[in-house]
């Protein structure tokens, strides 16, 4: 069975895809064999035909060079750009996480490395059927059930000192491992470099990189083996 690493945002539109498509090309280029996983995701478009095409899993395994069918990686495809939990009430097919499970150990039993993205931010419900269901799910179940290390992926201008901060202080609490954070739109400014300096300081949490706009290789601050590491 193969190591994962779950990634997730501060929020939404902060970057997270793009970074993870980073990410896993960097791998994937620096030989290891390594794929992408996402449980849920919102917002598809439909083809011509009629079939839902999972953006997210078309950007990250392109920019990774990866040619891999994305109803193998992504289990669960809404067309409602909105939560999952919402998108399947809205929809139908709700996630189950003995699927989740499932799909991703089969993902694990091809490739070394499992890239698993989030959806949105920590605080994201998958499924919710109520106060007190027992099948309801969020986000954290995943990467609790999937027992899986994260790194961080935020925007590098102003607010991310708050948003980085709660969101580790969440995960933290929760018996989440965070091993690194990915500074996205990073600018050789004061206020983003002072960002940095913060975030560190404030989380002990290293950032492993910064993602400049553009770019179209991820140039991490630590070498590829440490990045390796953090997969568990």
């Amino acid at each position: 069975m193969s190591k994962g690493l779950f990634v997730i945002g501060t929020g939404t539109d902060v970057g997270k895809t793009y970074v993870t498509g980073l990410l896993l090309k960097y791998l994937r280029d620096s030989g290891y064999n390594a794929c992408y996983f996402k449980a849920a995701l919102s917002g598809a478009v439909k083809n011509p035909d009629g079939d839902l095409i999972p953006g997210d899993a078309v950007e990250v395994l392109s920019m990774a060079n990866l040619d891999e069918d994305t109803d193998f990686v992504v289990p669960y495809v809404y067309e409602t750009a909105v939560s999952p939990h919402l998108a399947s009430r809205i929809e139908g097919h709700p996630v189950e996480m003995d699927v989740v499970r499932d799909a991703y150990n089969k993902v694990a039993s091809k490739y070394d490395y499992v890239l698993m993205e989030g959806s949105g931010g920590i605080v994201c419900p998958i499924r919710y059927e109520g106060k007190d269901s027992k099948n309801n799910i969020m986000l954290e179940d995943i990467i609790n059930e999937l027992d899986l290390n994260v790194v961080l992926i935020a925007d590098a201008g102003l607010g991310t000192i708050n948003s980085i901060v709660t969101t580790y202080e969440y995960l933290k609490n929760r018996n989440i491992t965070v091993c690194g954070i990915i500074m996205n739109n990073y600018k050789d400014e004061i206020m983003e470099k002072d960002n940095v300096l913060m975030v560190e300081h404030i989380t002990g949490i290293p950032v492993i990189a910064k993602v400049y706009k553009n770019d179209e290789n991820l140039s991490p601050l630590v070498d590829d083996k440490v990045l390796i590491s953090y997969f568990k």
